[in-house]
């Protein structure tokens, strides 16, 4: 049996061996993908970010400092890092470990604890208005009037003496200036942004001390007419009574409760505004130990010394310009570099001992520039054992310590207000690099700008002060974080009633977009996978599908640099706007499908930026409900479906008795407007009419529904109130005309409508034909008299005709 040939001729073999080339796709130059860059703080410029350990994300966030209700630069502030946040993790898909501290012990936080501690106190142990509780109001106004105005006010009115009587002079004296002398009283308010503050809290405890020293006169002592008189004083009596009695209080967690209750509240306040909390929250009083072994390294290393008052500063000559390195045996030398983010504030030392607070005096410190890393404790302040006696953490060495503590000797991002730039950052870097010994702690420094009332700084003086409670009670968390998308997050913004305006049209855009989307998709479900033998993909939908496609694109560019979320809006709003025109086309020229597909994107990019509510779920369009998350019972099919079928049930009862009545067509329109405005708005249902004659249900927010209705009945009313006003007004109008042509054209030149003795003699119509002296008319006054006869002859009859018809 011969052996079968089983090769293959050489060319064949060859073909079915090799692999046909594979050629890289090109990508093309207008869709290139962008590279993601941010405004730096440590550049002033944006540059490329690029985290140490791929797409894990080392990322610190100065928090608050608790003794105060969170006010709308908080807000602005925490919502725009949180929407950074959102930005980094959901769509470029870092993995981000966010760390925020809370400042719970500080010169502010101690100081509003004594001060509240000892007013309540003086509120409990005051059971009547006496003689020495008023001594000691006079007492306390006079020292708050000599520390807050004398000697803080330039070119003030100074007392000649002391005494009660030249200090109230001197004060009527600048009370009066506030309208004699316009031009000294602004530049007051230039000189202390709490001048106007302070004027008020005199004014109101002089006007206490009226009342009270009245009641007294008439003998009212009760404890009502006691803690009216305190809480009129309770600004002057505040400082009075710290300074006074604050170093006897020895009850630390007089602070502890203050920053406590305040740290809950700013808590809630950031999940009212939809902040994500932070991953590691920080807390000062729990890292003291670690906050004193950190000063010890730093004093170890060179760059920080005790003092004989027990505290410790931080040497910034020794830093400045000091070699580093040396600790690691680098090969490359390079020297430390003191305020990396502000060097032209470096000798600025208003910013320099705002940042040491109230309570330090820094008398023992070298160098006006160096700063507290150790506080020793004065009577009445809290303390902590330390190598150097009994102390506090400085302020800005809380940061540099927590940070290290929870991530390591560097960070990727490290953000927080412009406000704390200098010296607050600067500071933290300069120990931070002193204690690793290394050249840069931070790599990235992102600053959120200031936020102005109206064009004004925001102040308790201004009568501007907004605290996050309050903007809550006037625009939603969503209106909130749309005004500061469509600001930029690093520069300043100045928050205004067109602002807020803006974003309310916005997000009515979105609304209704969502709506309509939303409906048509309802529809389309509802009629099942039944074709009509159409595509329905035409060169409009071609075109919707690029122009998405195109704004996905915008949209990453946008974000991609330094998160510019203004342009990002743009594009979403841009994209939504150009499928509204496709929606213009009417219900059966559209694909719903491609419209499904533009609010998809939208809904998803929008929750991105945490403007959703409730859980996400795969294909919801718009914003989400808050209301519809998991874990809420099973549905009442009885109570979800009977409110719609009574309105269906009465709706049918009224059709049937308007056609057994034949009533007219005019009838039954009406009935079906009431269905529309009055009987399905409370129930979240909107009818769009549609130009096939079908109309679009939507289902829609019942508050956003009745508002509208209520709005629309509103303008009705004014509507239907002017016309009314301009009926009355021509009514009016015709009235007085017509009361012109009272008086019979033959009694017109008679006395009493014309002065005795002006004409002597009449023709039949009672037409003047001489003077009261007998002397004939004059033929061009005669003519003028005749005209104003006809005149008044036709208004006459015009005027009984309006009679007989009612004078309507």
């Amino acid at each position: 049996m011969a052996t079968p040939n089983t090769s293959e001729p050489k060319e064949q073999a060859k073909t079915k061996s090799s692999k046909p080339t594979w050629y890289p796709p090109a990508t093309s130059r207008e869709y290139e993908e962008p590279i993601l860059k941010v405004l730096n703080s440590l550049t002033k410029e944006k540059v490329e970010f690029r985290p140490m350990y791929g797409k894990s994300v080392k990322w610190y966030n100065c928090g608050p400092t608790v003794y105060d209700a969170a006010h709308l630069g908080h807000a602005r502030n925490y919502v725009s890092q949180d929407i950074i946040r959102r930005i980094l993790i959901d769509y470029f898909g870092f993995d981000v470990h966010f760390v925020m501290n809370i400042t719970d012990i500080d010169d502010k936080i101690i100081i509003r604890a004594r001060q509240n501690h000892l007013l309540d106190n003086l509120r409990q142990t005051s059971t009547a208005l006496t003689q020495e509780l008023v001594s000691q109001v006079i007492e306390a106004w006079d020292a708050f009037f000599t520390s807050k105005l004398l000697k803080s006010i330039p070119n003030v009115p100074l007392p000649a003496t002391e005494s009660p009587e030249d200090l109230q002079a001197s004060w009527d004296q600048i009370n009066d200036k506030e309208k004699s002398d316009v031009e000294w009283w602004n530049s007051a308010k230039a000189a202390d942004e709490k001048f106007t503050l302070n004027v008020a809290s005199l004014r109101s405890t002089q006007a206490g001390l009226i009342a009270a020293i009245e009641a007294l006169k008439s003998g009212d002592s009760s404890q009502e007419q006691a803690q009216v008189l305190i809480d009129a004083s309770k600004d002057v009596l505040a400082s009075y009574l710290d300074k006074k009695y604050g170093s006897t209080l020895t009850d630390h967690s007089i602070s502890r409760t203050l920053s406590s209750y305040w740290e809950n509240e700013f808590m809630k306040d950031m999940e009212r505004l939809r902040v994500l909390s932070a991953d590691t929250v920080t807390r000062v009083t729990e890292y003291v130990p670690e906050i004193v072994s950190f000063v010890e390294r730093i004093v170890k290393n060179g760059y920080g010394y005790a003092t004989d008052d027990g505290s410790v500063y931080f040497d910034v000559n020794a830093f400045d310009g000091g070699k580093g390195g040396a600790s690691q045996k680098q090969q490359e030398e390079w020297s430390h570099f003191y305020a990396k983010l502000q060097p032209t504030k470096k000798g600025n030392e208003k910013a320099l001992e705002e940042g040491e607070g109230a309570l330090s005096t820094g008398a023992s410190k070298r160098h006006p520039a160096d700063f507290a890393l150790w506080k020793a404790s004065k009577p009445g302040e809290p303390a902590w054992p330390s190598p150097w006696g009994p102390g506090r953490p400085g302020w800005h060495i809380e940061c540099s310590v927590m940070a290290t503590e929870i991530l390591g000797e560097n960070m990727d991002i490290h953000s927080g207000g412009i406000d704390l730039e200098f010296p607050h950052h600067d500071n933290e870097i300069a120990q931070s690099e002193a204690f690793h010994d290394c050249r840069q702690w931070v790599n990235y420094f992102l600053h959120t700008g200031h936020l102005h009332i109206e064009g004004s700084k925001m102040s308790k003086s201004l009568k501007n002060f907004i605290t996050v409670q309050d903007a809550l009670a006037m625009y939603t968390p969503r209106q909130l974080r749309l005004a500061f998308l469509g600001q930029l997050w690093s520069s300043p913004m100045d928050f205004k009633e067109a602002t807020m305006t803006e974003a309310k049209s916005w997000e009515a855009t979105l609304n209704n977009f969502f709506s309509v989307a939303k409906a048509l998709i309802l529809e389309q479900r509802s009629k099942g996978a039944a074709s009509d033998g159409k595509h329905h993909y035409e060169q409009a939908e071609k075109d919707l599908a690029a122009q998405l496609r195109k704004a996905q694109y915008e949209f990453r560019q946008a974000l991609s640099d330094s998160f510019n979320t203004p342009q990002a809006l743009d594009r979403l709003l841009d994209i939504v706007s150009k499928t509204n025109v496709y929606l213009a086309r009417g219900r059966s020229n559209i694909n719903v499908a491609v419209v499904e597909t533009v609010a998809n994107w939208v809904t998803k990019m929008l929750r991105m930026f945490g403007l959703g509510e409730g859980p996400v779920h795969r294909g919801t369009i718009g914003w989400g409900d808050a209301e519809s998350g998991e874990g809420s019972g099973a549905v009442d099919r009885e109570v979800l479906l009977l409110p719609y079928l009574q309105v269906l049930s009465t709706f049918r009862d009224n059709v049937r008795q308007l056609a057994r009545q034949q009533a007219p067509s005019k009838e039954t329109l009406e009935l079906c407007d009431k269905l529309r405005d009055e009987d399905l708005a409370p129930l979240g249902v909107a009818l769009d009419d549609q130009d096939d004659g079908k109309a679009l249900v939507k289902l829609v927010n019942p508050e956003t529904l009745l508002k509208a209705r209520e709005e629309k009945a509103a303008a009705a009313a004014a509507k239907a109130a002017k016309k009314a006003a301009q009926a009355e007004t021509e009514r009016a109008k015709r009235r007085a005309r017509m009361e012109k042509g009272k008086i019979p054209p033959t009694e017109m030149f008679q006395v009493p409508n014309v002065p005795a003795n002006t004409y002597g003699s009449y023709d039949e119509n009672g037409v003047p034909l001489t003077d009261a002296e007998g002397a004939e008319l004059a033929k061009a006054k005669l003519k003028k008299l005749k005209k104003d006869w006809d005149i008044q002859k036709k208004a006459h009859d015009d005027y009984n005709e309006w009679v007989n018809a009612g004078m309507p």
